[in-house]
């Protein structure tokens, strides 16, 4: 019996001790973080603002513009083969920039063709 429970009490703390290795493997800090995701996400708001119109065609470019920016940012930081917490904050403030820069320019009441929609 004491067999089977240290057995059951060594396997719980391997299983542990590996759930929390990995996730420190998978912090932002080790190149694996969400800034990605949260990009994806950018460009899809923007190409959604583009086809419904709420984003013109200059703001579309500026927006563009910005994300590779971002792009340019993390190929930078990782060049070296890893994120530092000075380079995710700087990749982390740029991206919060461009969500509300992107949330802005959606909500100006700024509308593509709005101009011609007038004469029907």
């Amino acid at each position: 019996m004491k067999r089977i429970i240290l057995a059951v009490a060594t396997a719980t703390t391997l299983i542990a001790t590996a759930g929390f290795a990995n996730a420190e493997s998978r912090s932002y800090w080790n190149n694996g973080g969400s800034g990605e995701r949260r990009e994806a996400r950018q460009e899809s708001a923007i190409e959604q603002g583009r086809r419904n119109g709420s984003i013109t065609g200059s703001e579309y470019r500026s927006l563009q513009a910005e994300q590779a920016r971002i792009d340019a940012l993390q190929n930078r930081a990782k060049a070296d083969g890893r994120v530092d917490r000075r380079e995710a904050a700087q990749i982390a403030q740029a991206q919060n920039n461009a969500a509300r820069h992107i949330a802005q320019e959606s909500n100006d009441s700024q509308r593509r063709g709005s101009w011609f929609r007038r004469w029907w």
